[in-house]
């Protein structure tokens, strides 16, 4: 099983070692929050009640964890992805997200007179935009593909939301690896130049300055539709089966009985529980409502303690899941990739009043749990819900 954590083209490290990591089993969250990072702005249950939302890509794993959140808080919830989840496993699946959907449409963003025929009948107040070709190494076995999800998918579903009375707010996601990576120490700001080394990180860029170029021609009124862009870090979290992803290929390695190998492991990266930028595009989502003044770009990243290393990661899980599965680095050449990427969230924080919704140890922690509870067979409807209810019943008391 090769993995570098990173999700980038097979290749490997120089050097490589071995070491032990755990066998899965469950493991309780801590109760209470390691550190201060702790959201100040919360998630408003009664602002999203019976509201209508549109999550596009729904099935994924971002976007499953973020329909149950939406469920549960009582939103009107309309799910519009290609139809069928994107890995086996799913998220989607296993925590039955399709039972409490308003709706579920099969369409592909590509598709502009499908797509928009969807958004119309859906009707959305508030529209959030995850549909996406989501992986570094695919977009280079199918870069046009993934220029046509990133890119004209986002044009395709901004022109729906022209053409779609009652829209409030929009929330465009793209990633962290839209910026010209220049190896900085520094966390990027939401004003540094925007570029991608790799077709996925240049369509996250391009998807960027799409919505750049929608919101200052056809969104600039401020009684119209606001519309923001998202870029969050690596995110973890239960449910993720996705290729050349830390966790999943740990998760693979460990029932699968094989050595993970990991291509890059001191590739640092801001690590982050998938709850806590989650939490950003909803509280954005809120604030557009409340003002045009929203309407911009906006990163949603870990503090500096969480921004580690793939090693860091692969350590730590191993403190958690004692067991037997083994880890190498492995050896070979491999395309080009950054080494540092940390995000400046500075402004969510101080605009926004955002935090992070868990530390990396506690979001660790919860990890776990989640994929013992799978494996011990248990409701993970159930399981995923309580670890959301968990998450804003800590941001309420903070």
């Amino acid at each position: 099983m090769l993995s570098d954590g990173v999700g980038l083209p097979r290749g490997g490290a120089r050097r490589s070692q071995t070491a032990t990591l755990p066998r899965l089993e469950p493991v309780t969250p801590a109760s209470e929050p390691s550190d201060r990072t702790l959201p100040r702005a919360i998630v408003d249950p009664t602002f999203w009640r019976a509201r209508a939302v549109l999550v596009t890509g729904h099935t994924g794993f971002k976007g499953a964890w973020l329909s149950l959140w939406l469920q549960a808080l009582g939103a009107r919830v309309t799910g519009l992805s290609l139809g069928v989840p994107p890995t086996e496993p799913s998220l989607y699946e296993l925590a039955r997200v399709g039972d409490r959907m308003a709706d579920s449409v099969a369409c592909d963003v590509r598709d502009p007179g499908a797509l928009a025929s969807a958004v119309v009948k859906a009707r959305p107040e508030i529209v959030i935009h995850m549909a996406a070709q989501p992986l570094v190494r695919r977009s280079f076995a199918a870069p046009r593909e993934t220029f046509e999800t990133n890119v004209m998918g986002t044009v395709n579903l901004l022109d729906a939301v022209r053409a779609c009375e009652g829209v409030q707010s929009v929330v465009v996601i793209t990633s962290d690896k839209c910026y010209e990576n220049r190896e900085w120490e520094r966390g990027y700001r939401e004003s540094d130049p925007l570029g991608g080394h790799d077709p996925y990180s240049n369509s996250k860029a391009a998807a960027e300055l799409v919505t750049s170029a929608y919101r200052r021609s056809f969104f600039s009124d401020p009684n119209g539709p606001r519309v923001a862009s998202a870029r969050a870090g690596n995110v973890i979290g239960g449910g993720d089966w996705g290729e050349d992803r830390l966790i999943p290929d740990i998760v693979r390695a460990a029932v699968e009985g094989e050595t993970l190998r990991l291509r890059n492991p001191h590739a640092v990266r801001p690590w982050q529980h998938v709850l806590s930028p989650l939490s950003g595009y909803l509280v954005l989502a809120q604030a557009l409502c409340e003002s045009h003044d929203y309407a911009s770009a906006w990163n949603f990243g870990p503090g500096d303690s969480d921004v580690r290393t793939v090693e860091w990661v692969v350590h730590r899980v191993s403190e958690l899941w004692p067991g037997g599965l083994r880890w190498a680095a492995a050896d070979g050449p491999h395309p080009h990739e950054a080494h540092y990427l940390k995000l400046d969230s500075s402004q969510a924080r101080e605009r926004l009043g955002w935090a992070p919704a868990m530390s990396l140890e506690d979001g660790l922690a919860a990890t776990v749990a989640w994929y013992g509870a799978w494996q011990g067979a248990g409701d993970m409807r159930d399981v995923t819900l309580s670890q959301i209810a968990s998450t804003c019943q800590r941001a309420s008391h903070a």
